[in-house]
């Protein structure tokens, strides 16, 4: 379904010298299965993610989407054959409503289904249909928002970036009844989560992790658990001790 072949992407920094953000990854992500990516922040998790959406475009190597070669393809034109991406920063959109949003996302998209979709995550459709997607919704509003729009899309391939961010743990729950109903062995569909959460992680059935630009492990969760089990429960101190900052709503 979707393959990445020897995928560079090198960057310039602040002293003119190139770095590598990405280094020769070369992975398969076949159809009817979720993936997981997480390692340490910078390793190159949400690069990977925007190169496969067409937001970055790769020094060197190929991206395959069922066998097309879309390595020069913009982001519209991706968009077109399939692929999504839930930004782990939603952008705001003033003047949009929620409506307009899922309907850019599903054209024509039938009021049952759009409502359907709101409540999936955790939404009241009565509250949130006609609000402005400006200022006046919190970040983790516009999350739900955000994946509202990727979960209206049904597209070929599903990039969802730290769903959990910035949401309480009920709908985190819901988040993965959602993605385990909608896409979970799906013949023809492929969804690939960005998470340092444990229980995103556990309804994988493939884990990549992600360092120094490179997959440094990948296998079940239970083969990939011991090398990152350290790093996640220190994340979730953090998250628990307050230094994290996730905003609750």
């Amino acid at each position: 379904m979707l393959r990445l072949e020897n995928l560079t992407m090198v960057v310039g920094d602040n002293h003119g010298e190139n770095r590598e953000i990405i280094r020769g990854i070369n992975a398969e992500f076949v159809a009817g299965k979720v993936y997981g990516i997480t390692g340490p922040n910078g390793g190159g998790k949400t690069s990977l993610a925007k190169l496969i959406m067409g937001i970055y475009m790769p020094s060197q190597g190929h991206i395959y989407l069922q066998d097309q070669d879309i390595t020069a393809l913009s982001i519209s034109e991706r968009a077109q054959l399939g692929i999504a991406y839930a930004f782990q920063q939603p952008p705001r959109f003033k003047g949009l409503t929620v409506k307009d949003l899922i309907n850019i996302a599903r054209p024509g998209i039938d009021n049952l289904h759009l409502r359907s979709t709101l409540r999936d995550v955790g939404l009241c459709p009565e509250d949130y249909l006609d609000r402005d997607v400006g200022p006046g919704l919190s970040g983790g509003e516009m999350k739900r928002i955000e994946i509202a729009q990727t979960l209206a899309r049904e597209a070929v391939v599903s990039i969802m970036d730290e769903p959990e961010a910035g949401v309480d743990l009920w709908t985190i729950q819901k988040l993965i009844a959602v993605i385990v109903g909608r896409y979970k062995r799906k013949p023809d569909l492929v969804t690939i989560i960005i998470t340092h959460n444990e229980n995103m992680l556990h309804i994988c059935d493939e884990v990549l992790v992600l360092e120094d630009g490179m997959v440094v492990h990948r296998g079940t969760p239970e083969e990939i658990w011991p090398h990152i089990k350290d790093e996640i429960e220190c994340k979730m101190k953090e998250m628990c001790s307050g230094e994290m900052a996730y905003e609750i709503r």
